[in-house]
């Protein structure tokens, strides 16, 4: 079968997924808070909320997720974020990897690290090919005070990544869009860019015809006002039109350059590993190209095939899409301008929505508390 080398299409079945999370989440909790001595006093005790995917789905609202990715983007553009880039282990005979992603951000007094892999070929197991716990952290005392499925919240944040970029970056409507990739990102990177801009065609191209079909149904379903379409290939799906998310882990351009014509955007969504890319790098040369984040793009983002075979410096690099939402840099200057957002996907993304989750579940009594003991002083053993 053809595939992307890991078309992320498929997901797991509820259940035994719902209670694999569960039981990993309990594991996290008992290593974090294992009790040191034994007679704890009950003021003690720590409580911990554990949300599987099925209690944050219904939590994510568009709106107010793509207000706090924004929100998290300006405040890295005024210089108000602890994120250092991500720390990568490889499993290179599985062709996979696994990411941990801390953050802090103490304007909002939020802090949380996501642990993260990236496994293309989980399909044939019958799991998603991206998989995340997050741990939301008490800044003031350094207490856990949720671990939760992150799974839902990449997806949503990475899709909301791309409605802040496409509402900066991209031409107003009404707008055709192009997506290269029919799995779970394809329909977030709908969802999202429809919410901040007007559109009147979607065209959709995938490898598996079965994922590019799959596809147009539900969205048919889910967007009866607009024409959505099958591409009969990536030129197909990208040529006119003016809005162009790309979401597969291609190892070699897919989309050439003359087929993206004046004042396209494009969310560069898929590569956010070494090797990784998905544009003709003739591409970025006439487009203003902005990125997440300096450190991550160059080791992992779109940019970094072509950077690291010579084809783009950083002059090349027009600058973060945070300077622009800070209002420190301009967005789109001109309806003719190519404009290209290089996203790999960033911490503070993860902790400002596992923080507006965390509040949501806490005032609707959502999930499983778990109360564990430990005891914070002199006495404890160091780490």
């Amino acid at each position: 079968m053809k595939s992307w080398a890991g078309l992320k299409a498929t997901d797991p079945q509820q259940g035994e997924r719902d209670r694999s999370v569960l039981a990993l989440m309990q594991v996290l909790c008992n290593s974090l808070y294992h009790p040191r001595v034994e007679n704890v006093s009950p003021e003690l005790t720590l409580k911990i909320l554990l949300l599987t995917d099925r209690d944050i789905k219904p939590l994510l609202e568009i709106n107010e997720v793509l207000e706090s990715v924004e929100q998290a983007f300006r405040e890295k553009g005024l210089g108000r974020v602890q994120m250092p880039a991500k720390t990568y282990l490889y499993y290179e005979k599985y062709d996979g990897d696994l990411r941990v992603m801390p953050a802090y951000m103490e304007s909002m007094d939020v802090s949380a690290v996501k642990v993260v892999n990236v496994h293309p070929e989980n399909r044939k197991f019958k799991l998603p090919t991206v998989m995340a716990v997050i741990l939301l952290i008490d800044p003031k005392t350094g207490a856990v005070q949720a671990i939760m499925d992150g799974t839902e919240i990449t997806a949503a944040r990475t899709g909301a990544a791309g409605g802040v970029a496409t509402k900066y970056l991209a031409k107003d409507g009404p707008c055709r869009l192009g997506i290269i990739g029919a799995g779970v990102q394809a329909t977030k990177q709908l969802a999202y860019v429809h919410h901040v801009r007007e559109l009147c065609e979607v065209k959709v191209y995938d490898l598996v015809e079965e994922a590019k079909l799959r596809f147009v149904q539900n969205a048919r379903q889910e967007y009866p006002n607009l024409r959505i379409v099958a591409a009969d290939s990536v030129e197909d799906a990208v040529q006119g039109q003016d809005i162009v998310c790309t979401v597969t882990p291609s190892r070699k351009p897919i989309i050439m350059d003359d087929w993206i014509e004046d004042g396209t955007h494009i969310n560069a969504i898929g590569a956010d590993a070494p090797g990784k890319e998905e544009l003709d790098p003739a591409i970025l040369k006439r487009s203003k190209v902005l990125i997440d984040d300096w450190d991550q793009a160059w080791h992992s983002g779109e940019i970094n095939v072509p950077a690291s075979k010579g084809l783009i410096h950083r002059d090349d690099i027009y600058g973060e899409l945070d300077e622009i939402v800070a209002g420190k840099k301009k967005g789109r200057t001109s309806k003719k301008e190519i404009t290209v957002f290089d996203s790999t996907g960033l911490a503070i993304q993860d902790a400002v929505v596992a923080k507006l989750v965390h509040k949501k579940a806490t005032d609707k009594k959502i999930g499983t508390k778990t109360e564990l003991s430990t005891l914070f002083n002199e006495t404890s053993n160091h780490p």
